[in-house]
Formats: C-alpha cells, sequence, structure tokens
C-alpha cells in the first residue's frame, strides 16, 4: 500500500503515542486543519486509523492495542481521572483496583493515602503499592497475561468473590452509546463483573476515547456502577443514563483547579 510521506508520518505519529490530534498535526506540518482532517479521513477509510473526534487512534478495528501504546493515550487526562477518584476514597478503606491503564493511575494517585486494603488483579498496581507500608495488598491468583500484567481465569474470579469491599475502580475498553461497557478478553471480564458484585460503591474510570471504540465482550451496564469518571462526556445519551440511573458522573474538565 502506497502512502504519502506525511500520511507515513502520521501513522508513525499514531504509533508513537497511540493517538493524533488534528490542531497538533496541522502546526507540526503546517498545513490547514482541513487538510489533516481529509488526511485522517482517507487513512480511516483504509483502516490505518480509527478516527475519533479531534483526531485518530491506532490501530484500528476491534483488535486491542498493545499495552504501552494504551498507556500513552491521553495520559493526562487519565491522570486528571486517577487524581479525582482518589480524593473519593477515604483512608482505611478497603477497595479493588481492576485491570487497565486508567485503574493503574488510579493506584498512583493513592500512594499519599493510608490504611489501605488493595485487592487487585493487575501485577502493575500491586507492584507500584507493595513497597507503602501504610497499604496492605492482596493479589489474586490465577492466569498472568503476558501482554499487561493483567491476572484472568476462573482462580481470580473465585479468588474476588472472597471479598465484599468498601470501594471498586474499574475500567472499560469500551463504552458503548446504549451504556454496555465493553472489553476484549471474556476472563477479564468475568474478574470484573465479580469485582462489581463484591463492592459496595463501583467507580468506573474512562477517558473519552472509550466512547469512541468498540469491544466485542459485555462487562455490564453504566447503570450498575456508582460514580463514572471521565475528563468530558460528549455523549448526551450516556449523560441520560447517568441522570436516570442515579450515577454520579465526574468530568475532571469541569472541576475546578481546587476540587
Amino acid at each position: 500500500m502506497f502512502l504519502s510521506p506525511r500520511h507515513a508520518a502520521i501513522i508513525e505519529m499514531a504509533k508513537e503515542h497511540g493517538r493524533v490530534l488534528v490542531d497538533d498535526l496541522a502546526a507540526h506540518f503546517n498545513v490547514t486543519p482541513q487538510t489533516i482532517r481529509k488526511d485522517l479521513n482517507d487513512m480511516c477509510d483504509q483502516r490505518l486509523l480509527t478516527r475519533i473526534h479531534g483526531g485518530a487512534l491506532f490501530p484500528s478495528g476491534i483488535e486491542n492495542m498493545e499495552y504501552e501504546a494504551r498507556r500513552k493515550i491521553a495520559s493526562d487526562e487519565k491522570d486528571a481521572i486517577g487524581k479525582a477518584a482518589a480524593k473519593l476514597i477515604p483512608d482505611n478503606a478497603s477497595l479493588f483496583i481492576n485491570i487497565g491503564t486508567t485503574t493503574e493511575a488510579v493506584s498512583k494517585a493513592l500512594l499519599d493515602h493510608n490504611g489501605l486494603m488493595v485487592i487487585t488483579n493487575n501485577i502493575n498496581v500491586a507492584n507500584r503499592m507493595r513497597v507503602y507500608p501504610s497499604m496492605e495488598v492482596v493479589i489474586a491468583g490465577g492466569v498472568v497475561r503476558g501482554s499487561d500484567g493483567g491476572i484472568v481465569g476462573e482462580a481470580a474470579v473465585d479468588f474476588i468473590r472472597q471479598f465484599k469491599v468498601d470501594y471498586a475502580v474499574i475500567g472499560s475498553s469500551a463504552i458503548d452509546h446504549d451504556g454496555a461497557l465493553l472489553d476484549f478478553d471474556f476472563r477479564e471480564v468475568k474478574v470484573a463483573q465479580a469485582i462489581i458484585a463484591n463492592a459496595r460503591h463501583v467507580i468506573l474510570v474512562a477517558d473519552a476515547t472509550k466512547f469512541e471504540r468498540t469491544a466485542p465482550v459485555r462487562i455490564g451496564h453504566l447503570s450498575q456502577v456508582n460514580t463514572f469518571i471521565t475528563d468530558r462526556c460528549d455523549v448526551d445519551s450516556i449523560r441520560r443514563i447517568c441522570s436516570d440511573s442515579e450515577v454520579r458522573l465526574i468530568e475532571t474538565t469541569r472541576l475546578s483547579p481546587m476540587e
């Protein structure tokens, strides 16, 4: 497949950073935003990128992204989401933290807390938090997924079911406009469902790019969570579901600097 030099460069930038934005590309290549939008639309038509509001994601299709690429997508937004979630969790609480780059941002923001009991199926979370003497970290047993350090499978599900905790922090690979929470690995979904069922307060953390993605396996529905934290929600149907189901919606871009 022939790619122009600019298209090839855009693909490489998307591959490195996980996503590209129209305004950034226009400035980088010294062309108009309209030219970049046409470039992105052409590459999305060829299934090289996936279009999102204001830019595009790499890669396209329903396949999950490489873990490091996912970590780079909306990293600033994930950090803000992590800090907002951490503010909801008091000292001396028990909580689940699930697999995902956004849930890892929450774990990072929790490091100044005291007396937490953290139960996780995420090796990265356990490794970050275990060195803090104020934290008690309990890690699930099961199959370790090499791509991201997630622990999945029936053993992990059975382990999670032994607990009833104050809070659960979960992520989602995609959020459908009908409120369905979606993921790629049915083994991970089973663990996430057990986490939701065994927490008193469920916090969903997901940046706005998740509204633009799709995945084949259903975790559950937005109405099953208590609080949804995102950077912004421009999807009217999602806002309605939150209102109708009494789900607290927190958008970090709307928070004041002191919040």
